[in-house]
């Protein structure tokens, strides 16, 4: 399984991140102040600019128009007097009814498609566009939508789809202008507190051994931690799922690895059936979480917001809530830091560049009753002025500028900025996270958001922090992680499209019901009983069609390089 949305700082700034949450269930990088003139160091506010420039794209149509909205993920819905949704209601019109996930993602897009009781607006995965769920966009985007036109640009082939050639989403993140910069790291990685290393002495684990010997020598003193933490919930299955291709030293291309622009499966391969081994002894150690494959995804955050668990395999926006809670908490000795694990001989290939999103953003459903004010109204969102908002804030409020025009916090505005309550009431993250957004540096040389502006991202850091990247003597999170590598033009094979009802299709379900069911038992197995549990596991994947599935993926790879390389 992959990422799905990665993302942040580079993604949602988190990343996001990425990660990773409403709009009227939503939180994010925020605001502008209606009433600033000077908001983002212009003469007249973010918002106001980008309202004006609404006006004379659109002219008058700012009626009020309320959008409905589904966002697939689970979150708290922001306050009803929550600022960036006040001002985009006065500045456009527009205001949400939204709906955020809650329990199964696959249970709820099938009940969707049942009905054909689509949202205005939505996100999902492949299941949406299989039903034909969404509209194409293309002829919206060239006739009224100029910047979205323009900010996907260089990317325009890339985000059509392969079987028809449509755009049916507007992929959320992967879309950089300017200069990258990349201060915190939300992708894969073997993860440690903080507090653990400090407490042994800032080790620097490279190999499974050395990773879960620290586990076990401060579980050792602290009984009442939780060693290894993993999740095997709904499309969340990566973190159980993804980490051997990682140690083995091959980027996050989902279910396959690729060598020479070959796609095939590596569930069956002796890189996973090495890592789950190490799994199933630290497990007979008494460092695998009992109830690891049982929990549910707000479960597993809830053990991570807990302070008790002192490491896992997983991409870092999909455990960042619990990161979030922890520094509300006063914790941030309990938050994490990510290392690159290798199996002997392995090139680390952890951190990418996020590729584009090809399936993953919003998209208008066939239900939409205005596409053309719904269209309009996300081009005027990826305006400069308003990405500022959205990402940045109210300029005095949110963030202040320096004399050479660069953005700022004062302690007080990053204070804030950590707070659950003063999110809920200021940003709005989720929604933000699933819309087209501008990644990079601004045309006048501020990074797109907070996270990423480098010496904002320094000063923001608690002295504690300062403290844990003195002792490794780096200056920012990613640099735990080699720079990424250019990426292959199909990267990431995850996003090719498996048609519903396919071979193809058909065989990947299959061969995840096979993980999902078989790496638990192998895991949690009596070492003496494991070999066995893995022949039976190995001997179920050969009876599927995985050839169908391989063939598909490697299909796609040979598309992407005839259609989207530069000619």
């Amino acid at each position: 399984m992959h990422k799905t949305a990665k993302r942040s700082t580079r993604a949602l700034a988190a990343g996001t991140f990425a990660l990773a949450l409403a709009l009227t269930g939503c939180s994010s990088n925020n605001t502008n102040n209606a009433n600033s003139n000077t908001a983002n160091g212009g003469n007249a506010s973010p918002a106001a600019n980008a309202g004006n420039a609404s006006s004379a794209a659109n002219g008058d149509d700012n009626a009020p128009a309320t959008f409905s909205v589904f966002l697939a993920s689970p979150g708290q819905t922001p306050t009803d007097d929550n600022k960036i949704l006040k001002l985009i209601k006065e500045k456009t019109g527009v205001s949400f009814k939204t709906e955020l996930l809650v329990g199964d993602l696959q249970q709820k897009l099938g009940v969707m498609i049942a009905g054909g009781d689509y949202p205005d607006l939505m996100s999902g995965d492949d299941k949406l566009l299989n039903a034909k769920a969404y509209i194409p966009l293309e002829d919206l985007i060239e006739k009224y939508a100029p910047n979205l036109k323009k900010h996907y640009a260089a990317v325009w082939n890339q985000i059509k789809d392969e079987t028809d050639g449509h755009i049916y989403v507007l992929p959320s993140y992967g879309v950089y202008q300017g200069k990258i910069t990349e201060p915190t790291y939300q992708g894969p990685g073997f993860w440690l507190q903080k507090a653990v290393l400090e407490e042994m002495g800032y080790p620097t684990p490279k190999t499974l051994d050395e990773y879960f010997d620290i586990i076990a020598k401060y579980k050792a003193k602290h009984p009442d931690m939780i060693g290894f933490e993993s999740l095997n919930f709904d499309w969340r299955v990566f973190p159980l799922q993804n980490a051997p291709e990682h140690l083995a030293g091959h980027p996050n291309d989902g279910g396959v690895i690729v060598d020479n622009n070959k796609a095939q499966i590596f569930a069956d391969k002796d890189i996973s059936k090495t890592y789950y081994k190490k799994l199933n002894e630290i497990n007979a150690q008494g460092l695998m979480d009992k109830e690891a494959f049982v929990q549910n995804y707000d479960q597993y955050l809830a053990k991570i917001a807990s302070g008790k668990v002192i490491g896992m395999f997983d991409q870092h926006w999909n455990f960042q809530d619990g990161e979030t809670s922890l520094i509300s908490q006063g914790k941030i000795e309990n938050t994490y830091i990510g290392f690159p694990l290798l199996y002997p001989g392995a090139e680390e290939w952890y951190r990418d560049r996020g590729a584009v999103g090809t399936n993953r953003g919003l998209g208008i459903s066939i239900n939409a009753k205005d596409p053309v004010r719904i269209i309009k109204f996300l081009d005027q969102m990826i305006t400069e002025d308003w990405q500022k908002t959205l990402q940045w804030g109210i300029k005095g409020e949110d963030y202040e500028v320096k004399e050479d025009g660069m953005f700022y916090r004062t302690p007080e505005q990053r204070a804030n900025a950590d707070q659950t309550s003063w999110q809920l009431a200021n940003k709005i993250t989720t929604m933000f996270g699933y819309m087209p957004k501008i990644q990079g540096t601004y045309s006048d040389g501020n990074a797109a958001d907070a996270g990423t502006q480098p010496q904002e991202f320094f000063d923001s850091l608690k002295p504690y922090d300062q403290k844990i990247l003195k002792a490794y003597n780096k200056k920012t999170w990613s640099e735990f992680f080699k720079e990424p590598k250019e990426n292959f033009i199909y990267f990431p094979a995850y996003s090719i499209v498996l048609k519903d009802g396919s071979a193809a299709k058909l065989a990947q379900s299959k061969l995840n019901d096979l993980q999902v069911k078989y790496l638990p038992k192998a895991i949690m197995a009596s070492p003496d009983e494991f070999e066995g549990v893995w022949q039976d596991y190995v001997d179920r994947i050969h009876k599927l069609d995985i050839k169908a599935y391989e063939d598909r993926i490697n299909e796609g790879i040979q598309q992407r390089i005839e259609k989207w390389s530069v000619k």
